[in-house]
């Protein structure tokens, strides 16, 4: 009987490298102003599978430790003064170059900057209210999912679509 989740005919090569993870966050300003599902439908309908989530008002400690790059910097006190100023949607997100395509789809961190189409080009005006994080690399993709999430948070299961998306 043919099983899909242990069979090796079912993951080729580039569905194994389909695994990279990111971590996107939706910043207040993107809570408040109700884009959360627009957002999660735009990875939903690029391909990526949803393997956490979760609303949280952080708290200083994990704002200083996630933005630790940083310190010393003019924005951050403000920078912390507003990602702490209500809830958050953290989530993590997996798929083949999601780290790299996530933040093409979130566009510039500058929404001046930013193409129409992308996340920040249609919903967000200056940087200082830019909507959504997303990791800027697999090193920081890992540091980030590993400050917001435990291990047992993260779903491992297999997307029946993934067959359709990736060869």
């Amino acid at each position: 009987v043919f099983n899909p989740h242990t069979s090796n005919l079912y993951k080729t090569s580039t569905m194994t490298d389909a695994h990279e993870r990111s971590f996107i966050m939706v910043k207040p300003d993107g809570v408040q102003r109700g884009i959360v599902g627009e957002i999660i439908k735009r990875f939903e309908q690029r391909g990526f599978k949803l393997v956490a989530l979760k609303m949280v008002t952080p708290t200083r400690v994990l704002l200083e430790q996630h933005y630790d790059e940083h310190q010393g910097k003019k924005f951050f006190e403000p920078l912390l003064q507003y990602i702490g100023s209500g809830p958050v949607v953290a989530m993590v997100w997996e798929g083949l170059n999601v780290v790299s395509v996530g933040r093409k789809m979130l566009g510039a961190t500058d929404p001046a900057k930013s193409e129409p189409g992308t996340i920040r080009g249609d919903f967000a005006i200056v940087t200082g209210r830019n909507i959504a994080h997303g990791s800027d690399s697999d090193k920081s993709a890992k540091r980030e999912i590993d400050l917001w999430f435990r291990a047992d948070e993260l779903a491992v299961w297999t997307n029946s679509a993934e067959r359709w998306i990736y060869e």
